[in-house]
């Protein structure tokens, strides 16, 4: 397995430069990650970045609370479309699924579906908000809406993916839909045991570290990984 092709290399703290940026996208370039996930509006400098390197660009919609208007929400959907975002991750109304308004969530999430116009679109549910219950019932919206995948969460909330919310996560959507696990998924071991509970694709600023670790172990070493930051994604 090639850890590299299963994560989407996170570039989302609000005081990131331009340089930084473009940093991130030779990062990802060099070893050959699914996607980078960038700031909406770093959405055209990573599609000049990465053209040609097979490395796509993703992008944040709603993000990080999830409660703009739906109106707003694909208004954004458009423009980093328009910029050359390849996938969307759009962080599902939380509030209003806590509220009960399951019509809304839903309605919310398939109104950007249309507007990525074919796009890979994940819905970020910020797991640490909710109770098991409402997890499935947000696999159960989104797979109604047209997501592709179904997210932990943003890696802004007090806590991000665990492996119980993978699994249920897993449970709850069909074989159509995947799962995506991010917030606190920092080493090669935390990788693999997500992935072995149902995760096919991974939110992390930890790549170069992550494939550190896997080319040790295929040379028979082992590295010692530092622990987690607070506020690391």
């Amino acid at each position: 397995m090639n850890v590299a092709k299963l994560i989407d290399h996170a570039l989302l703290r609000p005081e990131l430069t331009i340089e930084d940026v473009r940093q991130g996208c030779a990062l990802a370039a060099r070893y050959g990650t699914a996607s980078v996930c960038v700031r909406p509006g770093d959405v055209a400098l990573a599609a000049a970045e990465l053209r040609s390197t097979g490395v796509l660009v993703g992008t944040v919609v709603g993000f990080p609370h999830g409660s703009t208007p739906t109106a707003v929400k694909v208004a954004e959907t458009r423009a980093v479309v328009e910029a050359g975002a390849d996938e969307i991750d759009v962080v599902l109304a939380i509030g209003m699924l806590r509220s009960g308004e399951l019509d809304y969530v839903r309605e919310d999430l398939a109104a950007v579906v249309a507007a990525a116009q074919g796009r890979v679109v994940k819905v970020i549910f910020e797991t640490a908000y909710l109770s098991d219950a409402e997890k499935v019932t947000a696999c159960r919206l989104s797979e109604e809406a047209g997501a592709h995948f179904v997210k932990t969460s943003t890696g802004f909330a007090p806590s991000g993916a665990t492996l119980a919310d993978v699994t249920l996560m897993r449970a709850s959507v069909s074989p159509a839909v995947e799962v995506k696990a991010s917030g606190g998924v920092r080493t090669l071991d935390e990788l693999l045991a997500f992935a072995e509970a149902g995760a096919t694709r991974f939110g992390t600023t930890a790549t170069e570290s992550i494939v550190a670790e896997q080319s040790a172990l295929e040379r028979g070493e082992r590295l010692s990984v530092a622990p987690s930051a607070p506020g690391d994604y």
